[in-house]
């Protein structure tokens, strides 16, 4: 009997083991294990060598040319000295692997350990850190372009919400609520300032899960797998909105690391009056995005706690209370 078609699988982390023993010459007691398992997964890899990690992209995810320019930026930043995970070459010095797996092939690649371990609560002087070490990234990637996603209003506003759409009844009130933000979004994207904004290439998902702190706080940034293009101050703003949902609004420590955070990328480079006006509401806007990221993936992720009452939970606990604190429903207040 011909095995029965599947849309997603969990590979064998021994035999991947084996495989990795023989692409990279790693030595006979290489372990490999499961440690996460999600929108792409990720192996440890334990050696006498030291760790690694090796991410096995979901299939049909991220095309061969898009992981290969993902390549292309982290080889950049590795050589600009910037704290990342960086790719592994094999024996052929090939960097991306093809996995024959159930469901089609699957790609893969190897990455470098990050020393430390995330951390959610950190201190103002670690956020100073990460401060740096995004502006540093963004340095680089200033007025830079990868063959990958253009983070355009449309993409992170309108698509998203045609995802959420499929999940989400229409005329609920959450619902009228996300079509309502959705449009006052789109006007503060049309009438801001574009002169102003640095463009570039953008990680979109810097937060305490893509960084590994260690005791002396070096920090190290991980996961590109949603870099792309875009307005440099989506990824401050992503980063703002992280904290904000890690720390107590209210409480002055919140305030005093969200400034110390600012402080550290701007001793590295200036963050224009523009950008700094418009980190709410880029804030919101990629609420929208990353949830219309866990309704692209149902199927194969996110089925196992995404239905109505979450979203409206997601959308009235966070989104909403989000776009109310900054009063982002009243366009006079965030437009010129």
């Amino acid at each position: 009997m011909a095995h029965f078609p599947v849309t997603n699988s969990n590979l064998s982390a021994a035999h991947l083991g084996l495989f990795l023993q023989e692409k990279y010459a790693l030595d006979k007691d290489a372990k490999c294990q499961l440690i996460k398992a999600g929108i792409n997964d990720t192996y440890l890899v334990t050696t006498h060598a030291g760790k690694f990690v090796f991410r096995v992209y979901s299939f049909n995810w991220r095309t061969k040319a898009e992981i290969e320019e993902e390549i292309r930026l982290l080889n950049q930043l590795k050589q600009n000295g910037v704290s990342i995970s960086y790719p592994i070459p094999d024996r052929e010095n090939k960097y991306i692997q093809t996995l024959n797996a159930p469901e089609g092939d699957r790609f893969a690649v190897l990455f470098t350990f990050a020393s430390g371990e995330k951390l959610h609560q950190v201190s103002e002087e670690t956020h100073f850190q990460v401060g740096q070490l995004m502006a540093q990234f963004h340095k680089i990637s200033h007025n830079q372009t990868l063959n990958r996603t253009d983070y355009t209003p449309e993409a992170i506003l309108v698509d998203s919400l045609k995802k959420v759409s499929c999940f989400l009844s229409d005329g609920s009130e959450e619902m009228d609520f996300m079509k309502s933000a959705q449009s006052r979004l789109l006007e503060v994207f049309r009438q801001a300032d574009s002169s102003r904004i640095r463009r570039g290439i953008v990680h979109l998902d810097i937060w305490f899960d893509n960084l590994n702190i260690t005791p002396d706080n070096k920090v190290t940034l991980f996961d590109f797998d949603f870099c792309g293009n875009g307005w440099l101050c989506l990824d401050i703003a992503y980063y703002i909105l992280q904290l904000h949902n890690l720390e107590k609004y209210e409480a002055k420590e919140y305030q005093a690391k969200i400034e110390s955070f600012i402080k550290g990328y701007e001793s590295v480079t200036a963050i224009s009056p523009e950008e700094k006006r418009l980190i709410p509401m880029l804030g919101v806007s990629l609420y929208f995005f990353y949830l219309g990221v866990q309704c692209q993936r149902y199927d194969n992720w996110s089925n196992s706690f995404l239905n109505e009452n979450y979203l409206k939970r997601f959308i009235n606990g966070l989104i909403k209370k989000y776009y109310d604190l900054y009063g982002l429903g009243d366009i006079k207040m965030v437009v010129h």
